[in-house]
């Protein structure tokens, strides 16, 4: 039988659902308008910059990468709520400029304000603060599957809301549904009672040089850097190739639904091969391969609808695989201590990515041609393949929080020092002013009962 240290208590589960919500309907507002944005900007003023029309697509990704750790900090000294409410105003602002743009140019300005909406850091430490050290992984896992959720449904909703709406439509019903978001915040988001900094999944600036000299996280920074650059340049060019191939836009859905429905199906094998098997360093060299695979494909068989469909599973296969290892690996690659840091600089490099592949996408065609967005795509990928494959073997392990009453330092520093030799444990920290342990483990070999034992005495 389940105990209440078990199970997540009705507001841990509120908290998570709601604050999951939240974050998946802001990513909606960023991810909805990837497939069809190319398409619909050739009918502005200025629209026949494809270097303009990158810069409108990845503009978001600009100031969310400044502006992602800043956000947290604020509000951890202003407080999350405050944080959030001005993040989703900014991001409604930005949407309504954007529905009622007449050029390219206020298009960017209101994608750029959309960027500053940075919530994410502050979201995620309200998650923190609301949830019990014992299920905080599972609160962050709600946010991430969100996220990948959001991304399916973008891509299949768009075309039918191109059709219905078109893009102001889309950029208004975006605007609409973060003022909604905010409601969601006052009135089914609890407030914390205590509101700490936590180390597990907020940035601190004494930890930031650490994990900008560490050279395996920084293998792991690019490649979350050239996933997303490379999803936002394709973006550039695919919906045009679907055009070409006798699908209208409002068509492509198509495509996308049984594309990513098979990618979805087809990534699962590999990633049970990686947790289970230890077998994580293979399959991820093995997904940037496939994903070569799929841009070569791509941009040899563009003319051919079931080419290009053959294309896209192979590149999406990929795209999932790795989009679900790379922040398991950072968690297993970066030092407990600076674990949040880590996650912070992974997350705002994810967001620059997407500026620099939108804008370089845009670049590439407008002087080069729609096939230069596919070299670059496989060149991009060549380099993260050259970096991975000389990656070191990520250790199997696993990292649990446990919650801790009030300690002084010296204690804590002896309760570090015995966890640290518990068998199965490969790396401890004790957190007295967070009342938090943390312990990367060994699962196969770990003896949680000692652990639990040593708390007790705490």
């Amino acid at each position: 039988m389940k105990t209440s240290k078990d199970s997540m208590t009705p507001v841990e589960r509120r908290a998570s659902l709601g604050l999951a919500g939240i974050y998946g309907l802001r990513m909606l507002g960023l991810f909805i308008i990837l497939p069809v944005f190319a398409l619909y900007a050739e009918h502005l003023p200025g629209g026949d910059n494809k270097l303009l029309v990158g810069v409108a697509l990845g503009a978001y990704g600009l100031t969310q990468a400044i502006l992602q750790i800043p956000s947290g900090l604020m509000s951890d000294r202003y407080g999350r709520k405050p944080v959030i409410y001005i993040s989703l105003l900014l991001f409604a602002l930005g949407s309504f400029i954007a529905a009622f743009a007449h050029d390219i140019y206020w298009v960017i300005i209101g994608r750029v304000i959309q960027g500053a909406g940075a919530l994410n850091a502050a979201v995620m430490a309200l998650a923190a603060d609301l949830t019990r050290e014992e299920h905080r992984t599972k609160a962050m896992a709600m946010i991430g599957i969100t996220i990948g959720i959001t991304f399916s449904i973008s891509l299949v909703l768009s075309p039918l809301l191109y059709r219905a709406i078109d893009v102001p439509g889309i950029f208004a019903m975006t605007g609409v549904l973060a003022l909604l978001a905010m409601l969601v915040v006052k009135f089914v988001i609890p407030d914390p009672a205590i509101t700490r900094f936590h180390s597990d999944t907020e940035a601190s600036g004494k930890h930031l040089g650490e994990v900008l000299r560490h050279k395996e996280l920084l293998r792991l920074d690019f490649g979350i850097f050239t996933l997303h650059a490379i999803l936002r340049s394709v973006f550039m060019q695919v919906p045009s190739v679907l055009r070409s191939n006798g699908l209208e836009a409002a068509q492509h859905w198509h495509v996308y639904l049984p594309v990513l429905l098979m990618a979805f199906v087809l990534m699962v094998p590999p990633i049970i091969l990686a947790e289970k098997k230890a077998r994580m360093k293979q399959v991820f060299v093995g997904a940037i391969a496939l994903a070569v695979l799929g841009q070569l494909t791509l941009m040899l068989a563009q003319h051919s609808l079931w080419g290009v469909v053959a294309a896209l599973a192979l590149f999406f296969t990929a795209f999932n695989i790795l989009e679900a290892a790379l922040p398991s690996l950072i968690s297993k690659v970066a030092p407990l201590a600076s674990k949040g840091t880590a996650m912070g600089v992974y997350s705002s490099v994810q967001f620059l990515g997407a500026f620099f592949g939108a804008s370089a996408g845009g670049l590439l065609m407008q002087y080069f041609g729609g096939d230069a967005v596919f070299v670059f795509a496989i060149v991009l990928l060549l380099l993260w393949l050259a970096a991975a494959s000389t990656m070191q073997v990520p250790a199997t392990v696993r990292t649990r929080l446990y919650h801790l009453p009030e300690l002084d330092e010296a204690s804590s520093s002896t309760l570090q020092q015995q966890l640290s030799q518990v068998r199965g444990v490969r790396e401890a920290m004790v957190v007295a002013a967070e009342c938090m342990a943390c312990l990367k483990v060994d699962t196969q070999i770990f003896d949680e009962a000692a652990v639990e034992q040593l708390l007790k005495g705490a």
